[in-house]
């Protein structure tokens, strides 16, 4: 790795991984990577300084995560988030206990000292905590505080210690950019290059020194992971690759014919198309649980591909459109201490005799900086800013039993909703002139009940679909999108006359957490 590297320690927090993120955004490179990983692994990226996540332990506790003796041992600036703040002065010889009140949600810093941290203020911040610093670690000086944490920020300015009780990776705490970017930049001095072009290069290197001369097959989807996946790969190995798109009847309405023109157009790359429609459903028949569905999804798709392989003198590489927020809710191998939120198709949900090795060059990515990197290879704006699309596609959407008939009358309702948020300007690329807040992926979902209504004076009993709509910058977390009514009518209305079996449409208010974005 060129780049100079913060790294981030995990202890276990559920949205560790948006440190790195936000670290990424001020340019700096930032690999997360376990807090009991090995020393050698951890040093060999050369880390300019550590951040240390947040945890769901208390750190007093019997068995509870430690820092590593190596980071205080290095002598790089450190920084500590939540958990990460109270293990630093655990091991410093500060004191930590249960807060009298736990403190979850908005609260405002008050900053008391001036640092190189934080900027001057009072500042809105997100806590979710239920320990807190009772006595500082000699060296330390009290930062900031606010009304339930005295010790909310503190620092050893001389060996660049720091420590915040709150999130900064989070949305809700606004000043977390700049912090990020004053611990990386400003206290630990690392260089930030870390841009789309870079990241081209080192992917593009990486996927050489994989694959080598030999060939490669890449599993197209259609959505904006796999095409950008492709397109690096293609730039990689060039004439090595072969694309194949399998149309596995689950697609959305009018998708299989874009999704060609696009990749074909757009990419260069030689595209099989593999209809398998019958095959998906038939596997799919009669199966209501959304985990078998997901497993069920990914273990087909790659038996098509074995197949397609074959035909195509049997690759040995495998090409996936793999993020790193699918690895985290999936629970991957590196992540072994995050609770498993779902299982991804391309994850958790490949078969164990699999006879392909993956090249997933996007695995620990975030949706922006994929879209980032489409935009730097050149890929149309209309499939950069496609609609993200799960793997298993409607039948995660398609609640409940999966037939021919269910899935025609959720593209209908879902093709409705789409066009009047792209016609009111909230879908495709944010524009400065555009509403705000845009919509960063929207859906229709069909509910597995049905409720009464009356159309023509007469009695019906028919399907009820969800509308889903979401704003978010990072995916891991999001919330419901407050759509002008007017429009939300104009949708509901569309649907219950344009589509048969449905007369009734609700939206759905959930942000995530406690939901998903996806309902399966």
């Amino acid at each position: 790795m060129k780049h100079d590297t913060i790294v981030v320690l995990d202890f276990g927090g559920q949205y560790a991984q948006l440190i790195a993120r936000r670290v990424r955004e001020q340019g700096v490179y930032s690999e997360l990577l376990p807090w009991d990983a090995p020393e050698a692994e951890v040093m060999a990226l050369a880390p300019k300084g550590f951040i240390l996540s947040g945890g769901p332990a208390s750190v007093y506790a019997p068995g509870a995560p430690q820092i590593p003796a190596y980071v205080l041992q290095s002598g790089r600036p450190v920084l500590g988030i939540c958990y990460g703040m109270q293990a630093l002065a655990h091991a410093l010889g500060g004191q930590v206990a249960p807060a009298a009140a736990r403190e979850y949600g908005l609260a405002w810093l008050e900053v008391v000292r001036a640092n190189p941290l934080l900027p001057p203020g009072r500042h809105q911040v997100w806590m979710s905590h239920g320990d807190r610093i009772e006595a500082l670690p000699p060296g330390f000086e009290v930062l900031g505080r606010t009304a339930n944490s005295p010790i909310a920020a503190m620092g050893d300015l001389q060996r660049h210690y720091y420590g915040v009780q709150f999130h900064p990776e989070v949305q809700h705490t606004p000043i977390g950019g700049e912090l990020l970017r004053r611990f990386a930049v400003h206290i630990a001095g690392a260089r930030p290059t870390w841009t789309p072009e870079h990241m081209v290069d080192d992917i593009v290197a990486r996927v050489r020194a994989q694959v080598g001369a030999e060939p490669v097959l890449a599993a197209v989807s259609g959505g904006v992971d796999s095409a950008v996946a492709t397109a690096l790969v293609h730039r990689a190995v060039g004439d090595q690759l072969r694309a194949v798109f399998v149309d596995t009847g689950l697609l959305r309405l009018g998708e299989r014919e874009q999704v060609v023109q696009a990749l074909q157009d757009a990419l260069g790359v030689p595209l099989t198309v593999v209809d398998a429609q019958a095959r998906f459903l038939e596997r799919l028949r009669g199966v209501t649980d959304p985990e078998a569905k997901r497993r069920i999804v990914g273990e087909t798709f790659i038996r098509v591909f074995e197949e397609a392989a074959r035909a195509l003198g049997q690759p040995r590489f495998l090409v996936q459109g793999t993020i790193y927020p699918d690895v985290i809710e999936s629970r991957a191998a590196e992540r072994p201490h995050a609770a498993k939120i779902k299982t991804h198709h391309n994850v958790g949900g490949l078969p164990d005799d699999m006879r392909f090795e993956l090249v997933e060059p996007l695995r620990y990515l975030f949706k922006d900086e994929v879209r980032r990197l489409g935009e730097a290879l050149g890929l149309p704006e209309e499939l950069v800013w496609k609609q993200p699309f799960p793997g298993p596609g409607l039948a995660v959407r398609c609640l409940g039993e999966i037939t021919p008939q269910r899935l025609e009358t959720l593209r209908q309702a879902d093709a409705i909703f789409r066009q009047e948020l792209r016609a009111a300007g909230y879908l495709g690329k944010p524009r400065a002139e555009g509403p705000q807040p845009r919509v960063a992926q929207a859906f229709a979902v069909l509910l597995p009940v049905k409720a009464v209504g009356v159309m023509g004076d007469q009695r019906t009993y028919h399907e009820v679909v969800a509308l889903r709509a979401v704003v978010t910058e990072d995916f891991m977390t999001a919330d419901w999108a407050r759509l002008p009514y007017d429009l939300l009518a104009r949708a509901a209305n569309r649907i219950v006359n344009e589509v048969p079996r449905v007369n009734r449409v609700v939206y759905d208010i959930t942000s995530k957490p406690p939901g998903t974005i996806e309902w399966e």
